[in-house]
């Protein structure tokens, strides 16, 4: 199936705001917009696609691509002709979401194949889910040392993106260059993208002008099995470079235990009572005492306990909590 350019985005499952993107677009030139635009845009958004995974933009706007914002004030300029946007979501969150692009002269996604995508929407949403729990798990240490960035070290407190209404970068703390340099790797000679950045910034955007309410926040892999979870909110003070809009902070910080646990539950595909239980058992409590907590005989916790161990392949209590809450 042709297409001539793509976004890939994985996403806080919770929050469904991208964390770590894969594209190929003539519009890359432009990210900060095109992310922002992505955001505001109410047709075909990741987050309105259910309970149908898939859609392309001519069929929802009845061939009338101009009733999409993103594409009238930026993709028409482009030649973009037709997107196929499709969501990886399942009961245990949103995944991430794709759009394929097509150019102009091409003709539109047909029916057949939005099929093919369709029918391909659940497998590719379960191994979106086994990656991301993957990513729990440590890397062994190389017997060579490799000569990428290492891993920073994590300050005491949040370091700090400024973003402009525009989503242009007007200041940071000097720790967040480390951390952009491994989230999104930069060509020679060039700064670090920080995408992860626009994402929530876009999404508190979009939050203020009621396009969608999800939380303006993601948890995103660094590297190693540590997470850090970004934020967007309003900076308290004036607009800079001639903007009457105050600009967007974007934190960046480790992720909290109960916060990373919370997130292993929905990768490994826990169920509520054993989400529950896991808690119980990050907060201290022994069976019996989990047990009498919700009102089960310690037999039962006992089978939640062994499922759990098979889904997140431990074998003991202190693997399975260091596993989920970083310790």
């Amino acid at each position: 199936m042709p297409f001539d350019g793509y976004v890939w985005i994985l996403t806080d499952p919770d929050t469904a705001v991208g964390s770590a993107p894969y594209a190929r677009v003539p519009a890359l030139g432009e990210l900060p917009r095109l992310i922002r635009l992505k955001y505001g845009t109410t047709v075909n958004r990741w987050t309105t696609l259910s309970p149908d995974p898939l859609a392309s933009l001519v069929e929802s706007t009845d061939g009338d691509p101009a009733r999409s914002r993103m594409w009238s004030e930026m993709l028409d300029g482009y030649g973009v002709s037709d997107i196929a946007s499709m969501v990886f979501e399942d009961r245990f969150g949103s995944w991430g979401f794709l759009d394929l692009w097509r150019d102009a002269g091409d003709k539109p996604f047909s029916r057949r194949e939005l099929d093919l995508l369709r029918g391909i929407a659940k497998v590719v949403t379960a191994a979106m889910r086994r990656c991301q729990a993957q990513l729990f798990r440590p890397v062994p240490s190389p017997a060579v040392p490799s000569p990428s960035v290492p891993t920073p070290s994590l300050p005491p407190g949040p370091v700090v993106l400024l973003l402009s209404p525009e989503l242009e970068v007007r200041d940071q703390t000097p720790e967040a260059q480390d951390y952009l340099r491994i989230l999104l790797p930069p060509g020679a000679g060039q700064e670090p993208i920080p995408a992860a950045a626009y994402n929530v910034a876009a999404q508190f955007l979009a939050r203020e002008e009621g396009v969608d309410d999800h939380p303006a926040s993601a948890r995103v892999h660094l590297e190693n099995g540590l997470w850090l979870t970004f934020r967007a909110s309003r900076f308290r003070g004036e607009g800079t470079g001639g903007s009457e809009q105050p600009d967007i902070a974007v934190t960046i910080g480790e992720t909290s235990p109960i916060r990373r646990a919370e997130l292993f539950s929905r990768a490994f595909g826990l169920s509520l009572r054993e989400r529950e239980l896991l808690g119980h058992l990050a907060s201290g409590q022994d069976t019996r005492s989990v047990a009498s907590t919700m009102f089960l005989s310690q037999n039962t916790v006992q089978d939640h306990l062994k499922s759990i161990f098979a889904k997140t392949g431990v074998h003991s209590r202190p693997a399975l909590l260091s596993l989920a809450r970083g310790a």
